[in-house]
């Protein structure tokens, strides 16, 4: 194989540039460019005929729209998504899988908050959330009389520039050198933060909408990284807190966080309601403060795996490093959660033969389909997943960018289906039914219990999570010096062949393994980036 390219699969007619080539270059023996091929794009390696499978990854990425000769760069203009078939077998195998060495993980601990339910956390947040977008302005009072006030401020140097150029504007002297502006020593030295939920949602839509908000927010509450709850309500919306508890209680009957529930209808004035609010949230704070890390196993951690701002090189370096990651976590009794099920078009097969079940194979096939009919059913459908930055970089089809997006998940036995929004239990791979958007299916694995998310990248994004610190992984060396600031490993050297797949992937599971414990923290968290995007569920690609 030329070091321009490579062919991911022996079967593929297709094979993935590694470094630009100019037209008339022969990439391979007999294949020779007829234009210039940028890096990331896609060389024909072999004559494909008009109507027949663009092969990659060893599955159908498309369907060719002309003739097509070795040495032609592949375009949008040349196919058009396509699948391979799939089926669930009457008895269908129970999944060969070897599990990689993981013997020098062994006897590994990471240093986390032990909750009575026997979860670990591997940060300690308060959460303050509304149950209905009405009270997003009482969310914002609360989170400015907080944040600052405790030490839970970030990037105070912006509050310095902006405090300077005030200063200027009063005095006509932009010269006038300014203290640092600082948000003070943290008060609360074992709590990591208060985090705050704002949303849209809550009331005014469907019924199901609001218990899949319910739901969520119940999964949150019960993640192992909170340590306790308030919870403000308006009285009269969808999304009621009764509902919220019928949904926490599912998920976890013997609940004992401390939970703080304020009803604006049920004060006599919202500066009433903020007044208690503060007082309680204040001594929900000061119990919290008690807790302490101490070792838990490896088994205790539960990874999210999401994909974001993906290109070309993704599916080869990243994704199958996190892959890789992922497998040594189930081999070690942990487990992992891969959403993004538009992300998993043309995948179907590869993940039904991984089912430990022929029940667990339906239930996926069953949200799959569906989902896939909702879209279709307002004009649109998982082929339209592609953004036009994934398109630039290489990604053509849904098929294309599924192909590379699964590898997050490793090769180990599927445990576990799920569907929005219920929370992870079993040990091993669930799948989860979310969207491919970053921050809705971040917000959703969050939801269903992962403690740390890992999230590879080929152009950059700043996607976090408010409550499971975000670890990003980026697919390329150029993008990780150009944006250091983002991305807290690097998988480009796959490419370069100066790291494997398995050495980058045992980096991945060392850098969870200090994150878990409190000894780094990651880019997205230093930032400051706290997103939360609930799914709504009417369709969201």
């Amino acid at each position: 194989m030329s070091a321009h390219v490579l062919q991911i699969h022996p079967s593929d007619n297709v094979a993935v540039v590694l470094t630009s080539v100019p037209a008339g270059a022969e990439a391979l023996p007999g294949c020779v460019t007829q234009t210039p091929i940028p890096a990331k794009h896609k060389i024909v390696i072999r004559p494909i005929r008009q109507s027949h499978p663009v092969t990659m990854y060893g599955v159908t990425v498309g369907q060719a729209l002309r003739n097509l000769s070795p040495g032609d760069r592949l375009s949008r203009a040349d196919l058009i998504h396509d699948t391979s078939d799939y089926r669930i077998k009457e008895k269908p195998p129970i999944p060969d899988w070897s599990p990689p060495d993981v013997s020098r993980w062994q006897n590994t601990v990471f240093r986390g908050y032990h909750r009575s339910d026997g979860q670990v956390g591997t940060a300690n947040y308060w959460i303050v959330m509304p149950m209905v977008f009405c009270e997003n302005r009482n969310i914002d009072v609360l989170r400015r009389a907080f944040e600052d006030e405790l030490g839970y401020g970030v990037v105070t140097e912006y509050r310095q520039q902006v405090a300077a150029l005030a200063h200027a504007h009063r005095t006509g002297n932009p010269s006038v050198p300014l203290e640092k502006i600082s948000a003070g020593s943290r008060l609360f030295e074992h709590v990591d933060g208060i985090q705050f939920l704002p949303h849209h949602l809550g009331c005014g839509g469907t019924r199901q909408d609001a218990q899949s908000l319910c739901g969520l927010f119940a999964g949150y509450l019960n993640h192992p990284n909170v340590c306790g709850a308030t919870v403000l309500s308006l009285g009269c919306e969808n999304a009621e807190v009764d509902r919220l508890m019928e949904e926490l209680h599912t998920r976890n009957p013997a609940f004992d966080k401390p939970l703080h529930v304020f009803r604006q209808q049920s004060f006599a004035s919202a500066d009433a309601l903020i007044t208690q609010a503060i007082r309680d949230t204040f001594a929900g704070l000061q119990e919290s403060d008690q807790l302490r890390r101490a070792p838990a196993p490896l088994s205790r951690l539960t990874l999210g795996l999401e994909c974001g701002g993906s290109d070309g090189f993704s599916g080869i370096t990243a994704n199958p490093a996190m892959g890789h990651a992922t497998d040594l976590l189930m081999a070690l009794g942990g487990k992992a959660i891969l959403g993004e099920f538009p992300e998993l078009c043309g995948q179907e097969q590869s993940l039904i033969d991984r089912c430990i079940d022929p029940s667990i194979a339906n239930r996926f096939v069953h949200l799959m389909e569906s989902y896939s009919t909702l879209a279709e059913a307002v004009g649109s459908g998982f082929d339209m997943n592609p953004t036009p930055g994934n398109i630039r970089d290489g990604l053509l089809t849904d098929a294309m960018k599924s192909a590379g997006a699964v590898r997050k998940g490793g090769t180990s036995p599927i445990t576990a289906v799920l569907d929005y929004p219920e929370y992870a239990t079993e040990p091993g791979l669930n799948l989860l039914c979310t969207p491919g958007g970053d921050v809705e299916s971040t917000t959703a694995i969050a939801g269903a219990g992962a403690q740390i998310i890992l999230f590879s990248t080929g152009m950059g994004t700043p996607t976090g999570n408010a409550v499971a610190p975000v670890i990003k992984i980026s697919s390329n060396s150029r993008l990780a010096s150009r944006i250091p600031d983002l991305i807290d490993l690097d998988a480009g050297g796959i490419l370069e062949g100066k790291e494997t797949i398995e050495s980058v992937g045992g980096q991945i599971l060392d850098l969870v393994v200090r994150v878990a414990s409190g000894d780094l923290i990651p880019a997205s968290v230093r930032l400051g980036q706290k997103d939360f995007i609930p799914w709504k569920r009417g369709i969201s690609l």
